[in-house]
């Protein structure tokens, strides 16, 4: 059985450091946990007041939320480039 190489990956999300162990590539890991920390900072700028389990919390479903529309989106554009190509076969 083969298994991939593991990589370690040292990340700060709103200041405080995380380890990161896995399979994906450094680069993709420091852009997910850099837009991970701009989404914390923008909701934490709407409300002063959250303390960091809630604005995590929010954070998670915030990004969450625009996850599932996006998905939403590309099946939506999935099914329509399947109905031009069954258009054009037909037509």
């Amino acid at each position: 059985m083969t298994q991939e190489k593991k990589t370690r990956i040292t990340i700060e999300i709103h200041n405080k450091s995380y380890t990161i162990v896995g399979n994906e590539a450094e680069s993709h890991v420091r852009l997910v946990a850099s837009l991970v920390d701009q989404k914390m900072k923008e909701i934490q700028n709407m409300n002063q007041n959250l303390d960091t389990a809630s604005l995590a919390v929010l954070t998670a479903v915030n990004a969450t939320s625009e996850y599932l529309k996006l998905k939403e989106e590309y099946a939506s554009l999935l099914g329509s480039l399947k109905h031009e190509r069954g258009q054009i076969k037909h037509g």
